[in-house]
């Protein structure tokens, strides 16, 4: 068993709230230099940077997981993660089809920006992908799993975007089995709410640019292998409660 240093939520040049500069394998570059092992990236609503995010991931011996930041009918941000990048294209594509009509307007949002693994531009993202899609929060575990996928709820912690700020509880129906706090929610915060006890998380950085990536990991997983299996199973099974 070895300890790996880990953060599954990063955004790249495609999400209009990045910078142009966080080109998808600078991104896997910047973390790794900090000592991560494990990374996803999780753009809004699109998993079109995740191929050379993960050939990045590659060069650098870093496990790179693809994925993506959903926004729900209601708001809410969850994490979608995939064993295989092409379970996470597909699942991309149909995400893109729930997205209203709706053209990005780069003077109030930003670009939304393809790249290769070398840093190259391939081309930019004309539909605005931080619109919430149709797909409700009680849809959303069920249908990542038909993708082989595993989903969560993002900043559970936040006053926006959040599952709890949105809908005001933790409502088991939705079958989640973990969520995400953000590296600035006070350790015992959550912790007087009833209808988070006992659930499992995890924390993330959701790095938008490199001055937000930290220096050293903030926690790690336990793993006999490294592969995204392995990490699947210790979200499920071991990852600490809240």
């Amino acid at each position: 068993m070895a300890k790996y240093g880990f953060d599954l939520h990063i955004h790249s040049c495609l999400s209009p709230c990045a910078e142009n500069s966080s080109l998808p394998a600078d991104m896997a570059g910047m973390f790794a230099l900090s000592g991560y092992k494990i990374a996803a990236l999780t753009d809004h609503n699109s998993c079109g940077n995740c191929r050379p995010f993960l050939k990045a991931c590659d060069h650098y011996s870093m496990l790179g997981i693809p994925g993506m930041e959903l926004n729900t009918a209601e708001e809410v941000h969850v994490i979608c993660l995939f064993k295989t990048i092409e379970d996470a294209e597909r699942f991309s594509d149909y995400v893109y089809s729930t997205l209203p009509p709706v053209k990005n307007r780069k003077d109030l949002f930003g670009d939304q920006l393809y790249a290769d693994e070398l840093g190259n531009i391939t081309g930019e993202e004309e539909k605005l992908l931080i619109n919430a899609s149709s797909i409700g929060i009680y849809q959303v575990k069920e249908l990542a799993e038909q993708y082989q996928g595993l989903a969560y709820p993002a900043h559970i912690d936040r006053s926006s975007n959040s599952l709890l700020s949105n809908l005001g509880l933790w409502d088991p129906a939705m079958g989640f089995e973990l969520a995400e706090l953000s590296y600035s929610c006070p350790e015992d915060l959550l912790k007087k709410r009833k209808d988070l006890k006992g659930l499992k998380a995890i924390r993330a950085t959701d790095a938008h640019r490199f001055g937000q990536i930290p220096s050293a990991p903030g926690q790690f997983m336990e793993l006999e292998s490294l592969d995204i299996p392995s990490v699947f199973e210790w979200l499920r099974t071991y990852a600490p409660s809240i």
